[in-house]
């Protein structure tokens, strides 16, 4: 058998290479740009954009964040081995981009709130429950993140230009960090802007080609049942004896719904489990909301959040059928199973399905259009890391950093932001010969799996602290705790084990592994429910007046409201007037003697010279008003009126592939 790598197609002609450059420079440019736009010397304008985006920016920026490298190698991956059920994992979010928008985020504004343990600390008082929620999405971002975007554009990288891979994600991760670091929130949001389009663009035309290499639609469904590999007994040197259910197409590989015991995505767990997972993710985590708050009104949100839900049907048709494609036109490698096979051809033994969209890039597109589509997957990788960096950033400065030095002043906050930016940089560098060599089977089951086992208890506590009064501290902290403990009862021993193979299935006891992740993510999130309520109700309730706008129902309520982290918080407001007021006083002289170098160099990094005063007292008259959650009628009944048809357009799309 001839080396898949020897004839390997590199994109090494004028023509991509002129197209990748010519991306980068206008995606930094547009940073560039953004950059001296907005006001990034206080920490509403570097976090939240100074809560002036409009709805195109949101929605963009909500679709861009959400998609990175991880969904093209993961859903194509995981569609070439077993159909379109994957896409319900993108479908379910048009309708939970509308509790984000409608339900959610209103509860966020008028909370006042910058990050979700904020609104956690806020809601219930104490420390201890928004310093658990700040600790386990860092663990998350590192382990369903950033590990599997660097991954995933690890496995791209490799097929399209046989590159160094440490040299080539070292670069990306370096350019991604720049316009992190230099712009904030606003650069993001308009790089992810224009990032969108490339991507929707790129992938719209490679899904043209490769349905014109396949015969069109109606032979995809004819071939895709027949896309064996060819001669399995006679390139299983080892004779593994290969039972052909490995290597055979499912038969309900075009259902979206499939049986609730033998399907391989159950619906019961399709339709409740992903929900439950998805609302942990659209409604509650930090990269999702932090985007939705720096909209500059309700309406915009709103909008931003059915533009998104528009861009969440693409998916299924610029990924998960082109990843069928692949399988259909190279089943001898993306549906290889044959061990020493796959290691030749992808590097790993335990299947090529994650190499289907790589490889359709590399060998069907056109010189310049295969640069196109290069920069498709890098516009999505360093968008969704960008996004990661930020959020962790704002996550570490405002929930953990604020505790070690409750007396740390803007400028400190906003410095420690960007080096923590930096550190997660080396961390994802470091990171990348675990994730090669820990990657088994499908990507995109390992990034819903691990959700299911820590998701489940924050999305559930939550969804009871928006919308039931009762809940109070001592039940949401036991329940995170409880929900922590079952979920890592399930998947250290999964770890211990391995999920294995087809071939060499896993030991791991089926009362533990056995039950699908999908269902455990709903038991776990019953569970969970359960615990909070009944322990809330076994202890002292909140009083309303440590509620106004913070639960769903008093929302717009006017009276005042006294934080149950008053205390702590003014502590913290006295010592950072203190500091400042020393700094100010300090630097005065400094800041007069400045060399013109040193002044655009500060102007660059968003420091904040004798200009930026006058902005953050602005902003902090701003934070003194009551949150406005109002909108106008017409706009109001113009979004209400598009959810609607919005949900029209996803029950149809359900119905006609269920």
């Amino acid at each position: 058998m001839e080396n898949p790598s020897s004839n390997k197609v590199t994109i090494n002609n004028p023509a991509d290479i002129c197209v990748i450059v010519g991306y980068f420079i206008m995606v930094i440019g547009v940073g560039i740009w953004s950059m001296f736009r907005s006001n990034r010397g206080t920490v509403g304008g570097y976090f939240l954009a100074g809560r002036t985006m409009t709805w195109g920016p949101v929605g963009a920026s909500l679709f861009a964040s959400n998609i990175g490298s991880g969904h093209f190698v993961g859903l194509a991956g995981t569609a070439a081995a077993s159909g379109i059920a994957v896409g319900g994992f993108e479908w379910i979010a048009l309708f939970i981009v509308l509790l984000l928008g409608w339900l959610f985020v209103p509860v966020y504004l008028t909370a006042g709130v910058i990050t979700m343990p904020q609104y956690l600390k806020k809601r219930f008082g104490g420390t201890r429950i928004s310093l658990y929620l700040s600790v386990i999405s860092l663990f998350l971002y590192i382990f369903t993140k950033i590990s599997v975007d660097m991954f995933a554009g690890a496995v791209f990288i490799q097929q399209a230009l046989g590159w160094n891979i440490y040299v080539a994600v070292v670069s990306l991760l370096s350019i991604t960090a720049l316009y992190t670091v230099t712009g904030g929130l606003a650069a993001l949001m308009y790089t992810d802007t224009v990032q969108t389009f490339v991507i929707i663009a790129g992938a719209f035309v490679l899904t043209g080609f490769s349905l014109a290499e396949v015969g069109g639609y109606s032979a995809l469904l004819d071939k895709y049942s027949s896309a064996t590999p060819s001669n399995v007994s006679s390139m299983d040197p080892q004779n593994y004896n290969i039972p052909p259910h490995c290597y055979t197409p499912r038969q309900d590989a075009f259902r979206l719904l499939r049986d609730p015991v033998t399907g391989d995505l159950p619906w019961p767990g399709v339709l409740f489990g992903i929900s439950i997972v998805g609302s942990w993710y659209w409604c509650t985590d930090q990269v999702i909301v932090q985007r939705c708050l720096a909209a500059r009104s309700l309406t915009h949100v709103k909008a931003g959040c059915i533009m998104c839900g528009y861009l969440k049907l693409l998916p299924m048709f610029l990924m998960v059928f082109p990843g069928m494609i692949s399988r259909v036109l190279y089943p001898d490698e993306v549906g290889c199973v044959v061990p020493e096979v796959c290691k030749e051809v992808c590097g790993t033994a335990v299947g090529c399905s994650n190499i289907a969209y790589p490889k359709l890039v590399v060998s069907i597109m056109p010189n310049g259009l295969r640069g196109l589509m290069l920069a498709v997957m890098l516009a999505a990788l360093m968008s969704s890391l960008a996004s990661i960096f930020n959020s962790s950033s704002t996550l570490f400065t405002m929930d953990i950093w604020t505790r070690i030095r409750p007396q740390a002043t803007e400028r400190e906050l906003i410095i420690v932001g960007r080096v923590w930016v930096l550190c997660i940089v080396a961390v994802s560098i470091c990171w990348i010969p675990i994730v090669q060599a820990a990657q088994s089977g499908q990507l995109f089951d390992y990034i819903q799996s691990i959700s299911s086992y820590l998701a489940p208890p924050i999305a559930s506590v939550f969804l009871l602290a928006v919308f039931i009064k009762r809940t109070n501290e001592t039940g949401a902290f036991w329940g995170l705790i409880g929900g922590l403990l079952m979920g890592l009862c399930r998947m250290l021993p999964e770890f211990w084990f391995g999920t294995g193979s087809c071939i060499f299935p896993s030991n791991c006891p089926f009362l533990i592994c056995g039950i699908h992740y999908l269902y455990f993510a709903i038991i776990l999130f019953f569970c969970t429910s359960v615990l909070v309520l009944m322990v809330s109700y076994c202890t002292q309730p909140i009083e309303d007046q440590h509620l106004h706008r913070l639960v769903f129902s008093l929302r717009h309520s006017k009276e005042e409201r006294k934080d149950l982290d008053w205390e702590q918080d003014e502590k913290g407001r006295i010592a950072r007037k203190k500091a400042e007021d020393r700094m100010r006083q300090n630097n005065m002289a400094e800041e007069e003697e400045k060399s013109g170098i040193c002044g655009r160099l500060g102007r660059f990094c968003g420091g904040g010279g004798s200009g930026s005063r006058a902005e953050e007292q602005n902003t902090a008259e701003k934070a003194e008003k009551l949150p406005d959650i109002s909108e106008k009628p017409v706009w109001k009944y113009t979004v209400d009126a598009n959810a609607l048809i919005m949900m029209a357009v996803a029950c149809f799309m359900w119905g006609y592939y269920a």
